[in-house]
């Protein structure tokens, strides 16, 4: 694929009836209307091979997930993954067979893997099924919506 062809994209993984799951999807609605208009904003349930897709067409990639570490709750990591592996703690709330880490691990074996690629995790306190978000994490959610609506770009 050229460079005219790919896609600057914004990308918020996780689940909106899980609780702190949300807090992508929730940054993903934080963004509307407040990036330049050749950046897309993507809700994504996580889902490697879709997830693989999208980097594959992409130049820019800004990812925003939930994770549970260990650390308190709204606590927001940023990584670049481009030039460093992501551990494998920031996707530790996926549920699928592969997580954030290992899809990003493995779109660079297959060299799909963005020229720019940052991923935000959020720390969350509660993944119950018809939870809303904790106040912590709504707050991390605006947070990190402001940094990456002040840089303009994934």
């Amino acid at each position: 694929m050229s460079g005219a062809t790919l896609r600057r994209l914004v990308i918020g993984l996780g689940n909106p009836y899980r609780g702190d799951d949300a807090a992508g999807p929730a940054c993903i609605a934080e963004l509307r209307g407040r990036l330049p208009a050749d950046i897309e904003l993507i809700e994504s349930d996580g889902e490697p091979a879709a997830l693989l897709a999208l980097l594959g067409c992409a130049r820019e990639v800004c990812l925003i997930d939930a994770c549970a570490s260990g650390l308190p709750a709204g606590t927001v990591q940023r990584f670049d993954v481009a030039t460093a592996i992501l551990p494998s703690l920031a996707g530790a709330t996926s549920t699928h067979g592969i997580g954030l880490a290992e899809a990003i691990e493995l779109a660079r074996a297959l060299g799909v893997l963005p020229r720019r690629c940052v991923v935000y995790a959020i720390e969350g306190l509660s993944y119950g099924a018809g939870e809303s978000l904790s106040e912590p994490v709504r707050t991390a959610v605006r947070a990190v919506a402001e940094r990456i609506a002040c840089a303009g770009a994934p």
